[in-house]
């Protein structure tokens, strides 16, 4: 949608007055600029204006919005969650759509981070939405636990990491009993599933992508440092190579990346300045640490060709 709008940033001396400031499915545009929204690090309402800061600190303020503030600030916000399903990958049908709070563990990359945001339940997964940057897919298939306190709701990994979302209103209670019934599902479909599945020839390991996605699955062969991930989802074309030190360690979060990243091989191999011309993927790299982790530890690939097999053995050293 259009919107009539200043637009300052400070750090360019740059202002725009009475301008058409349009939010799009990849980000806004005014005058003849964008901004795609892998860049935004942080939305915030403040006296009817929205600063938008960027994730190099340059800060975008749209004010003058007039009767249009809450409808600009809405749609923004669910434009900017809405990209950052799609950098998680995130497919499966929605079940909830609810406003609450959160409190998200850090990692590798980002502190941290607690506040409001949307709380989204899908069949498979929870995804936290805050304001800033540090989304994240929580899959119901790996949570040990789902438990009720008061007015917040903590989904405990086997990791040991805890997720808490809560404070959503007459929704809290409704959210935790579907997360906990998409929980016990999601489970109990993803081991009947995997328990059909039966590795080949060098291959030992086995796993899903998505639950729903039966029919995709990942065979890994593995020799004291190096795995090889072979993926059947009616279009293989390559066998995916990592390296690792500690095997418990890398086999654990294979399976938790593989179920995140599914068949979505291209954001793995490509290289740093082909990722910076796909704003999706700079996304993805940025909020997911399954693709951080399986970019770190990749390889490269062994095409399917005639050598293919002898390619495989040679590098796996059998």
């Amino acid at each position: 949608m259009k919107y009539t709008a200043r637009i300052d940033i400070p750090s360019e001396s740059f202002c725009l007055e009475d301008t058409t400031v349009s939010i799009e499915k990849e980000g806004i545009t005014f005058g003849n600029r964008s901004i795609d929204y892998s860049v935004f690090s942080l939305l915030r309402p403040i006296n009817h204006a929205v600063f938008i800061t960027l994730m190099d600190g340059t800060e975008v303020k749209v004010s003058m919005l007039g009767f249009s503030f809450d409808g600009f600030w809405e749609e923004i916000i669910q434009c900017f969650g809405d990209r950052t399903e799609a950098a998680l990958f995130i497919e499966e049908e929605k079940l909830m759509d609810c406003e609450g709070e959160y409190d998200i563990p850090g990692n590798s990359i980002l502190p941290r981070s607690a506040g409001r945001g949307r709380i989204r339940l899908y069949t498979d997964a929870v995804c936290i939405l805050p304001q800033d940057s540090h989304a994240v897919r929580i899959p119901l298939c790996y949570a040990e636990s789902i438990t009720l306190e008061g007015y917040l709701i903590q989904i405990t990994m086997r990791t040991g990491e805890v997720y808490t979302v809560g404070r959503m209103g007459y929704d809290t209670q409704p959210f935790h009993e579907r997360c906990v019934k998409q929980m016990e599902k999601t489970k109990k479909q993803r081991a009947a599933h995997i328990a059909e599945l039966r590795p080949e020839g060098l291959f030992t390991e086995k796993g899903l992508f998505r639950t729903a996605e039966e029919t995709s699955y990942w065979l890994a062969a593995y020799s004291e440092k190096c795995c090889a991930v072979e993926l059947f989802t009616g279009e293989s074309a390559a066998t995916y190579l990592y390296k690792f030190e500690d095997r418990q360690l890398f086999q654990f979060r294979l399976e938790e990346a593989m179920e995140a990243v599914g068949s979505h091989r291209e954001v793995i191999y490509l290289p740093e300045e082909e990722i910076k011309e796909k704003p999706l993927y700079v996304m993805a790299v940025h909020r997911s640490e399954a693709v951080r982790f399986l970019r770190s530890c990749s390889d490269g690939r062994i095409i399917h060709t005639a050598s293919h097999g002898e390619k495989l053995r040679e590098y796996l050293g059998v």
